[in-house]
């Protein structure tokens, strides 16, 4: 994990946490960064001084990463069970299912299911109230 502080065109600072630095680029070259007033999308990374830590501090860090991995993960799959037990899953017809839940106010429940980024987008566009949730496969569980 990288953390890197951010600013927008807005003159907002914020920090935010990616996988890797190759992560952070490839959402910038897609321009899916966004700023936390939600009204620009012209964020850039700041100037940042490196961390030097110890090797007794390493240690006690990579402690700390695994246990957060490990709670990460636990609490995410807390998340799947959830979700699977309290709505339906309506795999690659998600949008429209949704689109109909919404408009036609018929059947109404709730489902989950398979959505890209753009198709997301369009229904939060739409005033849908829809969420993308990491999901972890039940093996890693």
């Amino acid at each position: 994990m990288i953390k890197y502080n951010l600013i927008c065109d807005c003159g907002k600072e914020f920090e935010s946490w990616f996988s890797d630095s190759k992560e952070y680029e490839k959402l910038e070259k897609k321009n899916m960064l966004s700023c936390i007033c939600g009204n620009s999308k012209k964020v850039t990374k700041q100037l940042m001084s490196p961390q030097v830590i110890s090797s007794k501090e390493s240690e006690s860090k990579n402690i700390e990463k695994k246990n957060f991995h490990l709670n990460l993960q636990k609490k995410l799959s807390e998340i799947r069970d959830y979700v699977e037990k309290n709505a339906e899953f309506v795999g690659d017809k998600f949008v429209s299912e949704v689109r109909s839940i919404h408009y036609d106010q018929k059947n109404v429940r709730n489902v989950y299911g398979h959505a890209t980024p753009e198709e997301t987008e369009e229904l939060q566009d739409e005033g849908i109230n829809v969420a993308t949730i990491p999901w972890i496969n039940k093996t890693n569980s």
